[in-house]
């Protein structure tokens, strides 16, 4: 008689609930009664993982160790994975793991060989600020829902930006870096360009200058480095490796962890340009991607309505572009209801009830676990790290019964690689030589700066006295915004590329390829 054979009725239930006929992934073994079950493991239906999740858990309970143990085996059944890597210990997915008691330990419990292996990766870099291949948005692309939101605007300045946005797009003023976006500003409020947007409710001297200020500020923490080309091309974090398995691609964030508006909103960026530009695929066997957005808590926070609709209706249609997106935060409550309904896969490592608030949390996502046969409160706080509660969609769709679940160890390396190795890692890569190096060709502030006009010189003989402080040199702004090509561009109709701007969810626009 097997070992499932002697469990009792409740934990046949749940361990009949993960005996899943086609491809899943293996999580780790059933945990009933303080004892782990190799004979009752706890799997993810593969075509299930674009139903999106959530991996959810106080700080070391192991949530990053459950996103590496889940790419891992995404990428071996060729698909490819995103991961932002906040604190830098995920680039070990790269490199085979290395034994020790406790592995070979956890391998034993779960009834499970473990076999130490690397995974093809990619490692891209906000701007390039750390290891990585530059990852670089144009502000046209990146859109005015979420600059606003990295430049945490009100909902009225917010309104005027996308009216600045519509502006520019429709009058062919490409917006590759953030000194075309300040020039159109500046002429928008100017004697000559405040009666363009007359018709369509106009921009307020204040509101422009606080926009301008927040550009000011945002450029002086070193962030423009971020807008401007080459763009990424989203479409590569689809790529396969020469041997079928899906490409990695790790995002590290350690240079810019104390941005978390910044990086947060990019993560939403790449997402949105993921669903403007992919096809409608349905159902399908195996998603293309698997998108985990770590520290979701940041992207919401303090989020206007119109950012929080556009998440919403992001997550709920990306599925069927076979995008799967798992948020990846401290508890359930950090995600906005209608967001988390979305969230078919779910992945709750140990919470912590030593505050009032935190006694909130934890019978908070008590509630958002289907009727269950342990006792949640208590079993949520007693779990050790490296286990969780699980529950997924199964093959036909419908919730699974919440499993205490013992993980398995990822086969990769648990912690970072070095950095001269990740270096040597990022040139030897097919994509260094299409990012690597930033691009500043002519777009509308530089069309536009070339023909200002050139402030006359004083006479060589005069050599009087001045009776008055020299007048100061125009500013950039005060320059382009003076320049003839400026006016006669903001007065002409749209041009081709104008007209090629298409935006979508967040104002986000990808110009056709």
């Amino acid at each position: 008689m097997s070992d499932s054979e002697t469990l009792p009725a409740e934990a046949r239930t749940i361990a009949a609930g993960y005996d899943f006929t086609g491809p899943a992934l293996d999580l780790g073994a059933l945990l009933w009664d303080g004892h782990c079950r190799p004979d009752a493991p706890v799997r993810i239906p593969l075509p299930m993982l674009n139903r999106h999740g959530l991996v959810a858990g106080a700080t070391g309970t192991g949530k990053t160790k459950t996103l590496q143990l889940i790419s891992e085996q995404l990428s071996a059944q060729g698909v490819s994975v995103f991961l932002a890597d906040i604190k830098g210990d995920l680039s070990g997915i790269s490199q085979p793991g290395q034994a020790n008691d406790r592995v070979r330990q956890r391998a034993a419990e779960v009834g499970r060989t473990w076999t130490p292996a690397g995974f093809p990766a990619e490692f891209l870099a906000l701007g390039g600020l750390g290891h990585g291949i530059p990852v670089r948005a144009t502000v046209t692309s990146f859109g005015p829902v979420l600059l606003s939101k990295v430049l945490q605007l009100n909902q009225t300045q917010e309104q005027s930006l996308g009216l600045i946005f519509h502006y520019a797009d429709t009058k062919g003023l490409e917006l590759i870096d953030l000194k075309d976006l300040r020039a159109v500003v500046a002429f928008l409020t100017s004697d000559e360009g405040r009666a363009e947007l007359k018709n369509i409710g106009g921009l307020s001297t204040a509101t422009a200058g606080v926009i301008l200020r927040s550009l000011t500020a945002f450029e002086a923490q070193g962030m423009a480095d971020f807008f401007g080309e080459p763009e990424f091309d989203t479409a590569d974090l689809l790529r396969k490796a020469p041997d079928g398995r899906g490409v990695v691609s790790v995002l590290e964030l350690p240079a810019v962890q104390d941005k978390p508006q910044l990086f947060s909103t990019f993560l939403m960026w790449l997402l949105a340009d993921l669903f403007h530009d992919l096809p409608e695929v349905g159902d399908v066997d195996k998603p293309k991607l698997v998108f985990f957005f770590d520290e979701a808590h940041l992207l919401f926070s303090d989020a206007s309505k119109a950012f929080l609709d556009s998440i919403t209706q992001t997550v709920r249609l990306i599925r069927s572009k076979g995008v799967g997106v798992f948020f990846v935060t401290q508890t359930p409550k950090d995600v906005p209801s209608d967001v988390l309904a979305q969230l078919g896969n779910r992945v709750q490592h140990a919470l912590r009830a030593f505050t009032p608030d935190d006694q909130k949390a934890l019978k908070a996502t008590v509630k958002t676990f289907p009727n269950s046969a342990y006792d949640l409160e208590e079993l949520l706080t007693g779990l050790g790290t490296g286990e969780a509660v699980v529950t997924v969609l199964s093959e036909k769709g419908a919730p699974t019964p919440v499993a205490a679940t013992r993980l398995r160890a990822p086969e990769s390396l648990m912690g970072p690689v070095d950095g001269a190795e990740l270096d040597r890692t990022v040139h030897g890569s097919p994509l260094y030589g299409r990012y690597a190096q930033a691009v500043d060709r002519e777009s509308a502030y530089e069309k536009l700066s070339t023909e200002r006009p050139q402030a006359p010189q004083p006479p060589q003989a005069s050599r009087a006295p001045r009776t008055r402080p020299p007048k100061e040199e125009p500013s950039l702004v005060e320059q382009v915004v003076s320049s003839g090509m400026f006016r006669s561009l903001a007065r002409s109709v749209g041009t081709q590329i104008g007209r090629e701007i298409t935006r979508s969810l967040f104002g986000t626009a990808r110009r056709r390829r």
